[in-house]
């Protein structure tokens, strides 16, 4: 097995949205904000080679939105997704699964691409089965209005309409193995319903992709919790749950939105779960 980190690209997004009810005079310490009280975020997506299986976990924003769309988010940077896999030696016809820790836009955009005359759309990965799960694919496609401006319909119901939409099996149990793709998942309902944090076993260490359960590692104190989450108080046991296994097992976290700590691990402290340490890309993948 070898792992590949994709940076499908960098935006920002408002500090104080991500951080809730923090103040921004703490949360500065560890984000600092621009002019426009913008953060620094990444769409950095992971993709697992296992012998002739090739899984991609999450997509990034793609680039099929209008200029005023990504003017909301101020992209930055030189990364793009298909560069990125090209960069690995893969092409998108290459991948073989496509894993969705969710179907926010910044996390399944690349999923769909505009058709060649841009009269439509069409899958990006055209060999590959797309995974969700049944109750995430529900709340997605019928979207309370919080979070309608995430759930696109042209990032998802392609998906379906191509015949490549697989759904993952309910699951037993917080922490559950998943036979269809090969590692384990850390299910949690606090951000958005069933958003699948996966854990992969890699030489010997576990890496968990943390999605939006841990947007960066200025987040980790409990309370710390994003605006855009609808179910706050239900965030808060999930990454303490979350917490007991990646403390105790010393899981290596994969930070799909944090710009400058590609890859953390944690600690117990007097004052809670800490930050241990921050590692390249290349100390762990």
């Amino acid at each position: 097995m070898k792992l590949h980190a994709i940076e499908a690209g960098n935006f920002k997004l408002d500090g104080g949205a991500m951080f809730g009810v923090v103040p921004k005079v703490l949360w500065h310490k560890t984000n600092p904000a621009d002019n426009n009280n913008q953060i620094d975020l990444a769409a950095r997506c992971l993709l697992i080679e296992n012998g002739n299986r090739l899984t991609l976990i999450d997509t990034g924003m793609g680039n099929k939105q209008s200029e005023k769309f990504f003017g909301f988010y101020n992209m930055w940077g030189d990364h793009e997704l298909h560069q990125s896999l090209k960069n690995a030696g893969f092409h998108a016809n290459d991948i073989t699964d496509v894993f969705l820790s969710h179907l926010h836009f910044d996390h399944c955009g690349g999923a769909v691409s505009h058709n060649a005359n841009k009269t439509g759309y069409e899958t990006t990965f055209k060999n590959a089965k797309y995974w969700t799960n049944k109750r995430h694919w529900e709340w997605a496609t019928k979207p309370n209005a919080r979070e309608k401006a995430s759930f696109l319909n042209e990032n998802i119901l392609p998906i379906a309409e191509a015949g490549q939409l697989y759904f993952i099996d309910e699951p037993t149990e917080t922490l559950a193995f998943s036979e269809e793709l090969g590692f384990e998942i850390f299910y949690a309902n606090g951000h958005t319903d069933q958003m699948m944090i996966p854990v992969i076993t890699y030489q010997g260490k576990k890496i968990a992709f943390m999605a939006d359960l841990l947007p960066t590692a200025g987040h980790i104190p409990l309370p710390y919790v994003m605006g855009y989450d609808t179910r706050p108080l239900l965030t808060m046991p999930e990454k303490q749950a979350f917490y007991d296994f990646a403390v105790r097992e010393n899981w290596y976290l994969f930070m799909e939105h944090d710009a400058h700590n590609p890859i953390i691990n944690l600690q117990d402290t007097e004052k809670g779960v800490r930050l241990k340490d921050v590692f390249a890309l290349s100390d762990v993948l």
